[in-house]
């Protein structure tokens, strides 16, 4: 679930992050990432962000409906992203490696488990996601069972400054 509520607190703190993040992996782009944070509020985005850290959640999912209100793309497979916790102090870059769009209620049990919450059970993931999609969803239609849901995957590929995998 990604949400931008946590905005970055230094600019110069996410430039820094980037700069090591280059330093360590030379490949990468010049062009700075997309920076934004899981969850609705900032508490939501360090419990998420600490399960990205310790490799549990390797997957999110959004409302495709929730793209419509801000104009923002859709992610990408091979985009890079800065996550940010819930003070806005960059923590995590991530590397989107798969994306599929599925109706909500054909969101699948392997998937559910990527997303590293709670029990990681299907079951889980729906009673969550649903209340989430009830309660921050930026489109006026909110949660519906079909509704189209962008399932992501990604990799961690530098769990802090300075110390990429």
């Amino acid at each position: 679930m990604a949400a931008t509520v946590v905005r970055v607190t230094e600019p110069s703190a996410l430039a820094a992050f980037w700069n090591d993040c280059r330093e360590l992996m030379p490949h990468l782009p010049e062009a700075l990432p997309e920076a934004w944070a899981f969850g609705a509020t900032p508490a939501h985005a360090d419990s998420l962000l600490a399960l990205v850290l310790d490799g549990a959640k390797t997957g999110t999912a959004s409302s495709l409906w929730d793209y419509e209100p801000s104009g923002e793309p859709l992610p990408q497979e091979g985009e890079l992203s800065i996550i940010l916790d819930g003070a806005g102090i960059p923590r995590a870059l991530i590397e989107t490696t798969k994306i599929r769009i599925v109706p909500f209620d054909q969101v699948d049990a392997d998937h559910a488990r990527a997303e590293g919450e709670g029990d990681r059970t299907l079951a889980y993931w729906r009673a969550v996601h649903e209340r989430y999609w009830r309660e921050h969803s930026e489109n006026p239609r909110g949660f519906e069972p079909d509704m189209p849901v962008v399932c992501e995957r990604f990799r961690l590929l530098a769990p802090e400054p300075g110390t990429a995998r």
